[in-house]
């Protein structure tokens, strides 16, 4: 296990070391700097000027230089400092972590509580037409992009019916239900097509689970088709659902980007896109890379949670 453990903790790096090269790189393509976005495009300014600030914010240097820079501050635990708001880009990203944490559970909390149900009526009720109407649903939930579905949600629910609070963030523990409220309609966009996709997975693996010769011996000695299913067929069908669910996971980590943006919620996801678009290259660049540090967490911890799921699986160094 140790030795596993300390090899996936190397592959992460490695990971890590590639995806800083990528990020810098990629928003060096970027057309235009902070320093432009600072004066505007009508402003009259000095050539002399533009200079001096792209000293001050070490644009002057050549690229390797700068990064070479970000790496051995990252290195010294250091993300950096906003170029915009002069605060540290630790303390931006825990402002709002909570926010997108907070979606992110809820979201596949939710993913799991319409698949996984979902995917067992389907395998058990093959053919039948809730397992068409299953098959259609699924199939929906991944056509239907994320922004377009969380506009009509607005539009529906909050403009037509009124039923829905206007999006003032208000943080869960100042007031639990009205958070939650507000939280209602970002879930149910992030989390239609990992349920989706969760749906599918478990069907399949409850199906190929069911035509088992152990499950047809339990059910030969007279057990309930209850028992048989929770009991028999699908914890052993769990093992690909788990993986799927630590991938969708990430996924949805990554997805709150768009669905913050949306529904105007002031979590990680808004963070990026707004640094993005004022090129603030510190936000931008530590932000990326503490989002997959926790998406890479999260797949580990679901490499490591097959043990206790099925203890015959052992861990190759």
């Amino acid at each position: 296990m140790s030795r596993y453990l300390a090899v996936r903790l190397y592959s992460m790096g490695l990971t890590l070391a590639g995806l800083t090269v990528l990020v810098f790189l990629m928003l060096r393509l970027v057309p235009g700097t902070v320093v432009e976005q600072m004066i505007g495009a009508d402003a009259v300014v000095s050539q002399a000027m533009v200079d001096e600030l792209k000293r001050f914010f070490g644009l002057d240097q050549p690229w390797y230089v700068q990064y070479v820079g970000w790496v051995g501050r990252l290195a010294h635990g250091d993300l950096g400092t906003s170029w915009r708001t002069g605060k540290p880009v630790i303390l931006l990203i825990l402002e709002r972590l909570p926010v997108t944490l907070e979606l992110t559970i809820l979201s596949v909390g939710f993913a799991l509580a319409l698949g996984m149900p979902a995917g067992i009526v389907s395998a058990i009720r093959r053919d039948r037409a809730i397992d068409q109407v299953t098959r259609v649903g699924t199939l929906l939930g991944l056509s239907v992009p994320v922004f377009w579905q969380g506009t009509m949600l607005i539009l529906f629910f909050s403009l037509y019916l009124r039923w829905m609070p206007p999006i003032v963030w208000v943080d869960l523990f100042t007031d639990p239900r009205r958070n939650l409220t507000i939280m209602l309609l970002p879930v149910v966009c992030l989390g239609t097509a990992s349920a989706a996709n969760i749906a599918r997975t478990t069907r399949a693996c409850m199906l190929d689970v069911l035509r088992s010769e152990y499950v047809r011996t339990a059910a030969a000695k007279g057990l309930t088709q209850r028992v048989v299913v929770l009991k028999h067929a699908l914890k052993n069908a769990l093992i690909p659902v788990v993986t799927v669910v630590g991938l969708q996971a990430g996924i949805l980590l990554g997805g709150t980007v768009v669905v913050e943006e949306v529904f105007t919620l002031p979590g990680v996801g808004r963070l990026v896109l707004w640094s993005i678009y004022q090129r603030d290259y510190p936000v931008t660049q530590s932000t990326i890379l503490f989002i997959a540090v926790l998406f890479m967490t999260i797949n580990l911890a679901v490499d490591l949670l097959y043990r206790y799921l099925d203890p015959r699986i052992r861990y190759a160094g």
